[in-house]
């Protein structure tokens, strides 16, 4: 009876909740069993000796939430981020303190998900984290949209993509294959060709407003019919992503729990798992933490550009490399410790996982949110950027064919994204350029093909 008293003022609010049935288990995603592994237990031992419940309940929910991650040394970084642009410092200080917050906020959200869906189920909680599983990255993008930043809303999200499939990948292949040299590492190659599949298709959408382009007369005939491509094939990604989600939580769900099932077969039969904090209090936390979130993403957004011209570095070099990085940090190293415990699957999962969310999910939802606000964004992301992303997915699907892992295969996804973050940190364009760069690419290209 001590013992539940001592928990029960967090645990019990939405009633005697004992245990998780393996059946509710089945809710948590790569991205929450990645997130975990950056997790650490709390001693509440001090807490349940406050005689108020209300105040025991608060402080318990603060230990838990703020406490309970590796990452809160970072923490601090978000009241020096506010302080810093109320007092008017440097804006590249703003920039980096406000980048640093993001990194464990990213991991409370999805910490915070997996607590709401041991309450709502597997269904729910499933979509739960599909819709949490990039927001950081769909506010940075929807604030940049709203300053009509629609390069740095690009290279945003493309460098999220490339992130995932090169460095989190290689990382993760690359660190698992030498931690685990004298086994033969193999992982589910059916989950993995869904994952392909579906960024293939992702890069034809985004290939072909960029060669519609590139055929047509002139800027002033294509921009048009390129933007109803785009907003054409954005209605279509949003529907293969629906579908995607009907297929992982419904029909084809075993693909996506045989690790899982793995991973409690080897701990004795998987004991029944418990919440550590009630669903309101969860559920206002997350809406608390999604509204700081915004809160460093507008400064994100606003300093951008003072960073960059601060440091000396192009925007473009800043939004694919320094902001997937530093943003999903803590997202990457979870996928990284698995793949040392050789779970291959967790580290594809997240990976691959995170970078078709974002390819089919979050892109094609900037574009028509962008369509409802009046802005003209299509899914030309230009010949480097487009280039650089289909490479990526074919050495990506090529690395991935055969369902086996070496580190050799890890260590060429690393070498291609460091040569892909060379190319964009030498390339200086400055971003009112861009426009007139890819009419004069256009033009030169008509040029070649009518002499």
């Amino acid at each position: 009876m001590e013992m539940a008293s001592s928990r029960e003022p967090w645990l019990l609010e939405n009633g005697n909740l004992k245990g998780l049935s393996k059946e509710i288990r089945h809710g948590r995603t790569a991205h929450n069993m990645s997130s975990s592994s950056l997790r650490k237990k709390s001693d509440l031992t001090l807490v349940s000796k406050v005689p108020c419940r209300k105040l025991r309940q608060f402080l318990g929910n603060l230990q838990e939430v703020i406490l309970g991650t590796k990452l809160s040394v970072l923490f601090p970084a978000i009241p020096l981020a506010i302080v810093a642009d109320c007092y008017g410092f440097a804006r590249p200080w703003v920039f980096a303190l406000s980048l640093l917050g993001l990194t464990p906020l990213a991991e409370r959200v999805s910490f915070l998900t997996e607590q709401i869906a041991y309450y709502t189920g597997p269904t729910v909680g499933g979509l739960l984290n599909a819709t949490c599983g990039n927001a950081t990255e769909l506010i940075i993008a929807i604030f940049a949209l709203s300053q009509r930043k629609i390069d740095v809303v690009k290279y945003s999200l493309l460098g999220s993509v490339l992130s995932n499939m090169l460095l989190v990948l290689g990382t993760s292949l690359f660190c698992g294959g030498i931690a685990n040299l004298r086994l033969e590492q193999k992982f589910d190659r059916r989950q993995a060709d869904v994952n392909s599949l579906l960024l293939l298709l992702a890069l034809l959408c985004h290939s072909l407003p960029m060669l519609f382009r590139m055929s047509g007369a002139s800027d002033a005939v294509t921009v048009d019919p390129i933007l109803q491509l785009s907003r054409a094939s954005s209605i279509v990604m949003l529907i293969a992503y629906l579908s995607y989600l009907v297929f992982q939580l419904f029909t084809h769900r075993q693909l996506f729990e045989a690790q899982e099932e793995s991973d409690n077969d080897e701990n004795g039969g998987g004991g029944e798992e418990e919440p550590v904090i009630g669903f309101w209090s969860g559920f206002i936390w997350l809406v608390g933490m999604t509204a700081v979130i915004s809160l460093l993403s507008e400064y994100v957004v606003q300093t951008i550009e003072d960073a960059s011209d601060s440091w000396g570095i192009s925007v473009s070099f800043i939004s694919i490399i320094l902001l997937p990085i530093v943003g999903n940090a803590a997202e990457h190293a979870g996928a990284i410790i698995f793949a040392f415990k050789n779970k291959l699957d967790i580290s594809l999962g997240v990976a691959l996982g995170s970078a078709t969310q974002i390819s089919m999910f979050v892109v094609p939802l900037c574009v028509i949110t962008a369509w409802i606000m009046g802005i003209k964004m299509d899914l030309n992301f230009n010949l480097l950027e487009t280039g650089s992303l289909a490479l990526s997915i074919i050495v990506v699907a090529f690395a991935l064919q055969d369902g086996t892992s070496h580190y050799m295969k890890g260590l060429v996804l690393l070498l291609l994204y460091i040569v892909i973050g060379a190319c964009f940190f030498v390339s200086k364009t400055p971003q009112n350029q861009l426009s007139t760069i890819n009419s004069g690419t256009k033009a030169a290209i008509d040029t070649i093909f009518r002499a």
